[in-house]
């Protein structure tokens, strides 16, 4: 594949290969994706389902794990390939589904038809509806200690995907427990820190008004890193017609060198079903904290969708993310391996709010957490937060 990352580090040694493909995929899946949005926002048609936990799913978080299940098997062989991932085919093969399962098959094929423009091969043929299923159903994994395992969260936030707003495309590599590569997808996330403050519909339309050269109103990225390099990189999506072309622009990105409470931004899922927010606003009142809230201070909690929020961390634009489960919620491995890898490499830290590292090993939950997750921007920081976590635990309902 030729020069596949910008720095000898990424480049060289092992897992090159597979962080070269991992990204080449997260690209395309991610222009899949944007197609599907576009649709379901302007169409509000009726490809959004929901599973048996009331969750919603979409064309695009079943296309996408077609298409990353067919990729990965092409090139390392589906022998080689385990896959652990979020999405099942019963509801797809429901007789009442036909239109969807279409759907599904139609948007694999003209992804895979792009193939060519991120450095992948296409197939010879459109792949059938048995063979869209056959990769769906292929990602069966459920992960372990030994061996080497693919984890894929198709669309992660698929909630804010149907809304038009943030989502991320997932992808890690397990082996022996440990992640090894992170790939993170954030297509409504703008390269520009300072277009944060607008919503992406604000600069999308905007984009239409700019020239074609122009990157100020840049939108989308794609974040990467293996373990042990040290490094997190990100690249700019790929835009309508253009090819991946090594390394694409491809910058180094590093987390914040904030280490104060008072003066950093803390980062909130939006998704209340899951998160226990009432904890996270005691938490955020006590031990100094209280600047995160404070009406006349510009830290307001960024609350965002999906694993976008370890993107936020990892390049610097928050410094703290905080997530306390509610009773009887368990937190899955496909929802944070790639997002956590890649905070690590950019010199953050991640455990739980015991302080421990979080076990990939033991399935497709992260079994042994304790009480919640805790992202920080450096150690000196966490070390902080981790105490106030201790300190308002007695007086928590969690």
């Amino acid at each position: 594949m030729g020069s596949n990352c910008p720095d000898s580090a990424m480049d060289n040694g092992k897992y090159s290969e597979e962080l070269a493909v991992a990204v080449r995929i997260v690209h395309m899946a991610c222009c899949l994706c944007r197609r599907v949005q576009e649709k379901l926002v302007s169409t509000n048609n009726e490809q959004v389902k929901s599973k048996d936990d009331d969750s919603p799913v979409t064309v695009a978080d079943w296309s996408v794990q077609a298409t990353v299940s067919w990729i990965l098997a092409e090139v390392f062989g589906s022998q080689n390939v385990a896959i652990v991932a979020e999405e099942e085919i019963q509801t797809l093969s429901k007789p009442d589904s036909a239109d969807l399962l279409e759907a599904v098959v139609n948007t694999v094929n003209e992804c895979l038809s792009d193939a060519p423009k991120f450095g992948l091969k296409r197939p010879d043929d459109a792949l059938r509806t048995s063979q869209v299923l056959d990769a769906i159903s292929r990602c069966n994994s459920t992960g372990g200690p030994k061996g080497r395992h693919w984890i894929l969260d198709p669309v992660d936030g698929t909630l804010g995907f149907v809304r038009g707003d943030q989502y991320a495309v997932a992808l890690a590599l397990i082996e022996d427990g440990k992640v090894v590569i992170g790939v993170l997808g954030c297509p409504n996330y703008p390269m520009k820190k300072e277009w944060l403050n607008y919503h992406h519909k604000f600069y999308q339309a905007m984009s239409k008004q700019s020239p074609p050269a122009s990157d100020s109103w840049e939108k989308g990225c794609v974040m990467y890193t293996k373990k042990g390099s040290g490094e997190a990189w990100m690249q700019p999506m790929v835009l309508g017609n253009e090819k991946l072309e090594w390394p694409n622009s491809a910058r180094l990105i590093k987390v914040s060198s904030i280490d104060d409470p008072a003066m950093a931004t803390l980062c909130e899922p939006v998704e209340k079903a899951n998160s226990n927010h009432s904890f996270t606003k005691g938490l955020v009142y006590s031990v100094g904290l209280n600047i995160f809230l404070h009406p006349n201070g510009r830290k307001q909690p960024l609350r965002v969708y999906s694993m976008v929020k370890y993107a936020a961390i990892a390049r610097g634009d928050a410094e703290i993310y905080m997530k306390f489960a509610r009773a009887g919620y368990k937190e899955k491995i496909w929802d944070h391996a790639a997002g956590v890898l890649i905070v690590e490499e950019a010199g953050g830290v991640v455990t739980d709010a015991g302080g421990h590292p979080l076990d990939f090993s033991r399935g497709i939950y992260l079994e042994g957490l304790d009480r919640g997750i805790i992202v920080c921007s450096g150690a000196a920081l966490h070390e902080k937060i981790i105490g106030a976590v201790y300190a308002s635990w007695e007086s928590s309902n969690l």
